[in-house]
């Protein structure tokens, strides 16, 4: 349980970090002259560039046995990139920080959740991702509260706050150290065999194929925040709504990883693949008329996806895997869910422009139902893998 609240932290302060920054890029991106199209490219090539890394550093972690060391370079990578944002050059400037931003998470992402996952039992695992996404998205609260309260107090100095924000992300760094790692590979001892699509466990391999159609359709979060401000919301508003995502999601996760330990991660999973679905549709329909309230509504439930999904999901992958081939499943798990953004994020950056905002959010709508069906049709819970089925 310790090392949860230590990697629970470590998340904590470096999402405040993140937060601090992410929800501006937009609006800092406006102010150096860049559109939806490069809102995309970038958005879109940062975190499929860094999702290339996470089933290479999630091998990693199988083979030599040390989770711990990976898991402090990607958040130190991370905390790198915020320092970058205040380098100029324009776009392709931001381009680079937001790359070595999320370079480090693909380093961390796959270590850190194998760690997560080494140090729980299957019994208990759903909560244990869900009290480290919740950890994790507190963070996240808290970050958009600072940058909203830094926007609401001294206007848009966007310069001032990625400095603040390299603060929190160091201090996350440092608690790393505190970790325990578990026994590493003995000596003589081979490491878990290659990774092979057509050997891995069926019900594994199923579902990491209905992720990777989900991830077609789910381009970057940027794109919900550019449609709040079309709509009409102001930047502090935009920042309100962000912050009221990040509580819904924050609320849910914990309650949905024990749901996921009850009545099973599929049940739970179908529920939010649908709830976002649903949101997208509500998104395409938002417009300059719409009701005042719906926007609200729309990022809360937005929240409740998160939070019924993302530890979920994790949790299952870890259940399906076997125990010695854990971080590169995890991380193969993340890279095919990650490069789908960069395709994503073109494509409705592409869409947004040639045929309208609603168009991205129509046929996010469409495959966040259609995940939804798969996964009731084709997906069944399960146990870990037996040894060797990798």
């Amino acid at each position: 349980m310790l090392n949860i609240v230590l990697l629970g932290l470590t998340s904590l302060l470096t999402d405040i970090s993140s937060e601090m920054v992410y929800p501006l890029i937009p609006f800092f991106l406006a102010s150096l002259g860049a559109g939806p199209a490069a809102l995309g490219l970038i958005e879109g090539l940062a975190e499929s560039t860094a999702s290339l890394l996470k089933v290479v550093s999630g091998r990693l972690s199988d083979r030599t046995g040390h989770r711990k060391g990976l898991t402090i370079a990607g958040y130190g990578a991370s905390a790198l990139g915020k320092l970058l944002l205040v380098v100029p050059g324009g776009w392709p400037a931001v381009l680079l920080a937001r790359t070595v931003d999320r370079i480090g998470k693909g380093v961390r992402s796959a270590p850190r959740d194998a760690l997560i996952a080494d140090s729980t039992s299957e019994a208990a695992r759903g909560r244990a991702f869900g009290l480290h996404r919740g950890m994790d998205t507190a963070g996240a609260v808290i970050g958009t509260g600072i940058a909203l309260g830094i926007i609401l107090g001294g206007g848009t100095n966007y310069v001032r706050v990625f400095l603040l924000s390299v603060i929190p992300a160091v201090a996350g760094v440092a608690l790393l150290f505190l970790v325990r790692e578990g026994t590493r590979r003995a000596q003589g001892v081979p490491p878990p065999p290659r990774l092979r699509w057509r050997s891995m466990p069926p019900g594994l391999r199923v579902f990491l194929g209905i992720a990777l159609l989900f991830t077609l359709g789910n381009s970057s979060n940027t794109f919900l925040l550019l449609r709040a401000s079309g709509a009409g919301a102001s930047t502090a508003g935009v920042l309100a709504l962000y912050l009221v995502y990040n509580v819904s999601y924050m609320l849910w996760s914990y309650p949905a990883g024990w749901l996921s330990d009850r009545l099973g991660r599929t049940k739970v999973l179908i529920c939010g693949y649908a709830v976002y679905g649903a949101v997208y549709c509500g998104f395409a329909a938002m417009g300059e008329g719409s009701a005042a309230w719906l926007p609200w509504l729309l990022f809360v439930c937005y929240g409740a996806y998160s939070g019924l999904t993302d530890g979920v999901e994790k949790a299952l992958v870890a259940d399906l895997a076997p125990r010695e081939a854990r971080g590169t499943a995890i991380g193969l798990h993340a890279t095919l869910t990650g490069a789908g953004l960069l395709p994503a994020s073109l494509l409705a950056g592409v869409l947004w422009d040639s045929a309208g905002p609603a168009a991205p959010f129509l046929l996010g709508g469409a495959t966040g139902l259609a995940a939804a069906a798969a996964v009731a049709l084709f997906v069944r819970d399960g146990t870990s893998a037996p040894a060797g089925a990798l």
